[in-house]
Formats: C-alpha cells, structure tokens, sequence
C-alpha cells in the first residue's frame, strides 16, 4: 500500500483486513472457551455487566480506575450502594476481581508532579478479552458494540444485535441518536449545544469537561432525570437556565471554569440530592458567598475546592466546624493542576504567599501537599513551623520546591522533657516526600547529645529528589523506628555521599553494625553521582522482604551492604521475595566491581540482573524533539527518576529554533557532553 493515494483503494483494503479479523478470531475458538470459563466465573451478574461494558471502549483504550467507576455509576451498573463513596469501594473492588480473572490488566500510568512520577492506577482491556466480549458474549446479554467504526450513521436492521440493551458507538460520526442517557462530549471544540438537547428525557448524565469553547448551554429544566453534571474546565460564563429545576442531580463539577464568575443564590440550595461537589472559591466571584448554602446539602459526601485567596480557605475551614457530619474535603490553595486532582490531597498549597499565624487548618488533617509554599518568618525546620503543629493525624506529607528549609525536624536532646527527642506532627506519617529542596542538608537534627531520636515510627515511603545540599540521608540512630518502611527512592541528589551515617561524628567507621528493615520491599538510587556508600564499611542490612533493587547513575558506590540469607552449607541465596535488579544500561562494568557481603553473592542473584533499556530515539515519558543535529532524538529531562538513559551523542551544534514545545528541559553533560552550543533564532 506504501505509495497508494486512492481512498477507494485503502477504503477497499480496509474492508479486507476487516474480513480477514473476523476469519482470525473465528479460529480463536480454544481461546474464546477459556476466556469465558473466566467470565462464567464470575461471582454475580452485576460484576460480569462492568465487564462488559469495558468493551464499549475502542481497542487499545486505556482508562484510570477513577474514570472506569464514574462510568460504571452513570451506567447503573453498581447497584444498591447507600453513598457513593460506598459505590467507589465496590468498584474498586470489582476492577479487583477482574484483574485477578485475567480479563482486565492493569495499566498504571506515571504522570511527572513536583519533579516525580507519580502512580495513577488503570486498567486496560486486551484486544482478544475485548473480541470475546463483543462477539461470544455481548450479544447474548444484549451488548451492541460499534465503537471506532467510522460510522456516519445508525447500524441497518440487519446490524443489530436482537433486542439491544446497551450500544456503544463511541468515535464514531453519528449525528441523530434518541433516547440517550448518557451523553460525553469531553475534549470537544464544540461551541454551541443545541436547545434539542431538552428533549433527552432520559439523559442521566452529560459530560463537558475540557471543552474550553463552550461560553453557553441551553435550559436543563427539562431533564429531571440528569444525575451528573460534568462542566470541568469548560468555558461557561453563566450557568445554564433551570438549574434549580435538577433535583436528582448528585455530582456537579464547577471547577476551574475561569469565565464562570457567578452562581445565583439558591442554585446549589435546591439540588437537594447532591452527593459530590466541586467548586472554585474565588475573592473576586460571588461564588464564595454560596457557601452557606453548600453547608446546608444534607447528602453531600465529598467536598474539592480551589481558592486563590487564603482568607476564603479559613472561612471555608471555619464552617466545617459546624457540620454535623462527616464531608471528604480536598481543598487545594493557588494554582492547582488535574494531575493534582488525580491524587486528592486534602489540604494543598502551591504557589502561594502566606502568614502562618492567619491558616486555620481542617481538623484531623491526614494528607497535606505543599508546593512553592512561601511562608513569612517559617524558619528551616518543617517540624519548627507553627502552621504543622496541630497536625497531628498527619499520614501523607509532600513537600517541594520549597527554598528556606534546612531540614524536616529538629529535636534537642539536652532538654530534660522526654518528649524532646519526639515530633508529634509526625508521629502518624506514613508517606514523606521531599523533591527540589535546594538547602535541606539533613532529614533530622539533634542538638545536644546524638540520642537516639523518636521520629517516623509509621513510615512507610519515603522519597528524596532534587535536593542538591544534602551529603547524608538517614541517621544510623534513626533506623530503630524505621521498622515499617517499605520503599526508599532517592534520585538527583548530586551532592548525596552516604545514606545512613551517624549522627555522632565520633562514631568509629570501623565499628561493625547490623540494621534490620523487615518490611522493605523496594530501594531505588537514581543519579546520585558523588554516593560512595550506602552505609559504613561494616554496615550490614537485612531485608528479607525486599522485591526490587534499582540503582542507576550510582558509579562511585563501591558495595552494596544487602546481607543475602545463607543455606545450611553456607552458601547465600537470593532473599526469598526478590524479583528483580535493575541497573544503569551502562553499568555492566561497575556491577562486576561492586561489592556485596558475600563473595559468591553476584552469581546467585545473576537471574535477576537486569539491564536498563538503552534507546535512542523516541523515548516518550515526555518527549521533546531536537531538531536541526546530525541525529534527530528525543528526550526526556534527566531528573525524572523513570527517564530513560540515552546513548552517547556526538553532537557539538544543535539548533532549537522550531521547538514549539519545549517546555523546561536541562541539558546535563552526561546527556551531550561533546555540545558546545546551543542556537535558537526564537528570541
């Protein structure tokens, strides 16, 4: 076909390809039969219903469990839940099972925030579980699947399935469709709805997120029906006519529509069903004013704000005390992003400009994001900052790009008070996070004697990135209450040298010690280019539970102190959990020199050994093209720890001039080191 500009030819040839799916699928009958006796598996028709409205989605379509079981609840298809944070348990736990079954894989997306990946869960359906979906067994429970078909127009008579129930024509070009219940224009550049939409007596749910170019909508008094309204980011400046008239709306989404200025008082009084809310609280809205009536919505269940003024967060805060009720609140201060939405923080600060002595904190705050924070007289110490005091539920801390701290706490040991070597802050966190914290040299300080301090007892994560000052990670008199720690990550920390060393610079190196972290199950080390130890030469750790090591950008480190579990006769064998090693895909060298406790230790996890994949082209996590060099590559910046590693380039001139999207990238000597200029005629 290569050279072929005809569309009756590739229209032709379309037709064919499509015949000749259809012959292969029916020689997968053996593998039809097995993929059903995994669904006839499943435990109740209500499961075996979500499964197979997974196939409504075109082949290949990738979806997060957040998105899946909104879609789910629009569809009917989870029954019987009283709130619907009870109907999102149950999909979670039905995405759960199908996993389990085989008939759906997980397909977790990393998604880069503050300087690190973070996880965002999916789901995804293979193309031969969808095929057996849409062809075994859709049909007998009435599943009419057309999506991606490239119709302009309904299926024939001879099309359709016998008494249809559910029909998915999703990218597809149909204009005239009756009797809809749910309706997704999501990401469109549509303009104008028209007003026939009132005629959708039986719509349930209209999706406008993302659609930026919509200014109005038609009256909606007509549709009593509608159960959710998703206006998301959509460029609405009024909301529409008949608002009021919604009583069984349950789920409103009004955030970040920047034209959007006003809401009418009585609106959100009359929706008496609403269970989920998401609203911007602006000083320069009326919007605020509104919220008197939020307080007064006896189903809501769960509450995201967005206020740019720190003033209407107290006030906000300050009703929650007179809730009657508990209310799941994500409120997120300055300039939040979607990716920030996806993780739910409960409280968030980013880019903001405050006075600790004016914040009035939730109560029972247990998940606090901070973000460019800059607080008037905060001093260098997280644990010294009034604003944290109260904060005692604290479980999940990130804080980043935050110049002025030195360190996260700071005890004194001279005190006579035992609780001076505690910090009941943070007592309870389970997840510490701390990324592009330029002068923070020290995750604890003691002043006075080197006492054992009384800190993270429950932590379970923690992650060091981009923080440039900071030599030694973790005190030796720390790890005590390290017990539950399960993953340790450490990236781009150029000037990081050892990560567990005494506090007591009289400490002798050649004393022997033994450390155990019985719940580790992964350590990452990316990019620590002056590590020369992970702890003392006669430092031993025992982590029987560890699955993953990863260690790359790491060739000064010398040994690894893992101490591997030993037979009967003496010999070592790999932790019994253990998966996989990742290394640098250059690094073959500097594993054959490395060290480990034991001499035969390198033989015996050799099937574990895993290279990190080298390319050279196309690397996508966040790709941007440099154009005009002898090779055209693409890249990613080297501070992602999921990056991949480039090979060398031998370029000296690179021109950057149509680089529309370049957006922040660093170039690092290691990535280009023969470049010497670098020209752009964008000025």
């Amino acid at each position: 076909m290569k050279g072929v500009d005809d569309v009756n030819v590739w229209e032709n040839a379309l037709i064919e390809l499509r015949d000749r799916v259809r012959s292969v699928r029916d020689s997968n009958d053996e593998i039809f039969k097995r993929l059903r006796f995994s669904f006839d598996r499943l435990d109740s028709l209500e499961v075996k219903n979500c499964f197979l409205y997974c196939s409504f989605f075109p082949e290949d379509y990738a979806f997060s469990r957040r998105e899946l079981i909104e879609c789910w609840i629009d569809e009917g298809l989870i029954g019987g839940s009283p709130s619907r944070e009870a109907a999102y348990k149950r999909g979670h736990a039905i995405i759960d099972r199908l996993q389990k079954n085989f008939l759906l894989e997980k397909d977790d997306r990393l998604v880069e925030l503050a300087g690190y990946l973070e996880d965002i869960p999916g789901a995804k359906m293979h193309d031969v579980v969808r095929d057996m979906a849409i062809i075994s067994i859709g049909p007998e429970f009435g599943y009419m699947i057309k999506a991606g078909m490239n119709l302009v127009e309904l299926p024939d008579e001879h099309g359709w399935v016998k008494d249809p129930k559910k029909l998915s024509i999703m990218e597809n070009n149909i204009l005239k469709m009756l009797s809809l219940k749910v309706l997704d224009l999501s990401g469109t550049a549509i303009e104008t709805i028209p007003n026939s939409i009132s005629e959708l007596k039986n719509l349930s749910t209209l999706r406008l997120q993302l659609c930026k170019k919509l200014k109005y909508l038609p009256s909606l008094a007509n549709l009593k029906g509608l159960k959710k309204l998703d206006l998301h980011r959509a460029g609405i400046e009024v909301l529409p006519q008949g608002m009021e008239m919604l009583i069984s709306l349950e789920y409103l989404d009004l955030l970040f529509c920047p034209n959007l200025k006003e809401i009418q008082t009585g609106i959100l009084l009359n929706l008496s069903s609403l269970q989920y809310l998401a609203i911007c609280f602006w000083r320069e809205t009326t919007i605020v004013r509104n919220f008197e009536e939020v307080a007064r919505l006896k189903k809501l269940e769960t509450l995201e704000c967005n206020f740019d003024d720190i003033q209407d967060l107290n006030y906000v805060v300050n009703k929650f005390k007179d809730f009657q009720r508990a209310i799941a609140c994500s409120l997120l201060v300055g300039n939040a992003t979607d990716i920030l939405r996806r993780i739910k923080p409960k409280l968030a600060f980013t880019d903001s400009k405050i006075r600790e002595e004016g914040i009035v904190l939730p109560e029972k705050l247990e998940d606090l994001w901070i973000n460019r924070l800059k607080i008037k007289n905060m001093g260098s110490s997280l644990s010294k900052i009034a604003l944290l005091e109260k904060a005692i539920e604290l479980r999940i801390g990130d804080i980043s790009f935050c110049k002025e701290i030195k360190c996260v706490v700071e005890l004194d040991s001279s005190s006579s008070s035992s609780s001076s070597l505690r910090c009941p802050v943070f007592d309870k966190l389970e997840q510490l996070r701390l990324v592009g914290l330029p002068r923070l040299c020290e995750l604890v300080r003691v002043e006075g004697e080197a006492t054992p301090p009384h800190v993270f007892s429950n932590l379970k994560e923690l992650l060091v990135g981009r923080c440039s000052g900071i030599r030694k990670l973790l005190p030796l008199e720390l790890l005590q209450t390290l017990q539950n720690l399960e993953v340790i990550t450490i990236f781009s920390c150029h000037q990081m040298q050892e990560i567990i060393a005494s506090l007591n610079s009289d400490a002798s190196s050649s004393d022997k010690f033994t450390f155990t972290f019985p719940k580790l199950r992964k350590l990452c080390l990316w990019d620590l280019f002056q590590l020369k130890s992970i702890c003392s030469a006669k430092g031993v750790m025992v982590c029987n539970s560890i699955e993953k090591i990863e260690i790359r950008g790491c060739l000064k480190l010398k040994r690894i102190p893992v101490q591997l579990p030993q037979l009967d006769n003496g010999q070592p064998s790999p932790p019994p959990h253990l998966k996989e090693i990742e290394i640098g895909a250059r690094s073959k060298e500097w594993w054959e020199s490395v060290e480990w406790d034991h001499p035969n230790a390198k033989n015996v996890l050799q099937p574990f050994l895993k290279y990190e994949e080298l390319q050279t082209t196309n690397v996508k996590p966040r790709a941007t093209s440099i154009t005009r060099a002898n090779k055209s590559i693409s890249t990613v910046p080297s501070f992602l720890p999921q990056r991949k590693q480039l090979g060398i380039l031998e370029e000296k001139e690179m021109d950057v001039s149509e680089m529309e999207t370049l957006s922040g990238y660093i170039l690092e000597d290691k990535d280009i080191p023969s470049l010497c200029s670098l020209a752009s005629s964008n000025q």
